[in-house]
């Protein structure tokens, strides 16, 4: 008997490296397609599908690799577990940017095979993705590097410090509420459309900023958000005590430095955080625990310029310890164990955003398997 075959995903805007996906995992067996719903897309993405769910699966259905294909049941990142469960596969086949760790435990817990996809376009054609097709947006997600939280006003009162952030290209669709900034990239889609225009590239922070942030809000975003999206590159970013914009913004454009970054960082995808999820509960926020922020953060800062992979390791994590000694609820058992997994291979880790959730960010010589890479944005 053939092995049974599962992928799964959006499957939007159905293109020639779909097709070669499937005939990659079609080499291995029969092949299963699950097909996320138009609702789960949208909770993931914070974006409509631009082929409804129906029509999805009316065109993989069409594809000849294709044995038979679903709408998957479930929502989130596990949208298909109840028909994996229920078809009990012989392997579950995922493209790099698809594997997580969640599908990898519940794999072994079904003696299900994992194999991440090659991506080899059919002969003569070239490399597709949805995202490259998409982007006709070409505004950046952003990452703080180190020092995250020393933009708020709350924790900033108790030491002035830096936040070092990054501009990122946008070659992957960032899961929404994953801590790329993505409602911030959403504003600023509102604002400029498909690009940020030419101009003073301060201002077009501090006015996306504004957009964000307008009087009576209840909750005031971080400056880092709009000014790692707007402005180019590497940025240090010296706040005072109690100030939301930063005194001092100092950039890096040293092409080598930026290199030593993308070369160096790795991002393991997991579960976005949910809409429920309150950061702000059971706080440690005081001058110790603020003061070890501001700390690690010029330690990361300095490891950067000096292109010291061991420092730039040892104060990436030091600085993540220090937001989550600030405020705990940044992670859960399920990141630890994580981590826990992951760290016999890392220099540093932390997660890209608060909340138990998003990428696990891994900095490393070596390879990472199955994690992803960005491009930072040049000026």
């Amino acid at each position: 008997m053939r092995k049974k075959v599962f992928v799964s995903g959006c499957f939007d805007m159905l293109h020639s490296g779909h097709v070669a996906f499937f005939q990659e995992a079609s080499l291995l067996g029969d092949l299963y397609v699950g097909i996320g719903s138009d609702k789960t897309v949208f909770d993931l993405k914070d974006r409509k599908t631009i082929n409804k769910e129906k029509e999805r699966l009316y065109m993989v259905q069409s594809v000849k690799y294709v044995k038979k294909a679903w709408i998957n049941s479930g929502s989130g990142l596990l949208d298909f577990e109840k028909e994996l469960r229920e078809l009990k596969p012989d392997i579950f086949f995922v493209n790099n940017d698809g594997f997580t760790p969640d599908k990898q435990t519940l794999c072994k817990e079904l003696n299900i095979e994992l194999l991440v996809s090659k991506r080899i376009p059919h002969k003569g054609l070239p490399q597709r993705s949805t995202t490259a097709l998409r982007k006709e947006c070409h505004i950046p997600y952003r990452l703080d590097l180190a020092g995250g939280w020393l933009d708020q006003p709350i924790v900033s009162k108790y030491a002035s410090g830096s936040v070092i952030t990054m501009s990122i290209e946008p070659d992957h669709e960032f899961n929404y509420r994953s801590g790329m900034s993505s409602s911030t990239r959403k504003k600023a889609i509102e604002l400029w459309h498909t690009d940020i225009p030419e101009g003073d590239k301060e201002i077009q922070a501090k006015m996306l900023f504004s957009f964000e942030n307008p009087p009576g809000s209840k909750y005031i975003s971080g400056s880092q958000d709009s000014i790692g999206i707007v402005i180019p590159g590497i940025n240090k970013l010296d706040y005072d005590k109690g100030q939301y914009w930063p005194s001092k913004i100092t950039p890096i454009k040293d092409k080598k430095t930026i290199d030593f970054i993308e070369k160096n960082l790795w991002f393991i995808t997991l579960s976005p955080r949910n809409e429920e999820y309150d950061v702000f509960s059971d706080t440690v926020i005081n001058k110790k625990n603020a003061q070890l922020l501001a700390d690690a953060t010029e330690g990361c800062w300095n490891a950067i310029l000096n292109r010291n992979i061991k420092d730039f390791g040892y104060y990436f994590r030091k600085s993540f310890e220090a937001q989550v000694a600030l405020f705990p609820h940044m992670i859960n058992d399920s990141i630890i164990n994580q981590i826990d997994h992951y760290s016999k291979d890392a220099l540093g880790w932390k997660l890209s955003g608060a909340g138990g959730g998003g990428y696990l960010i891994i900095v490393s010589e070596k390879p990472i398997p199955n994690a992803i890479q960005i491009t930072i944005r040049r000026g």
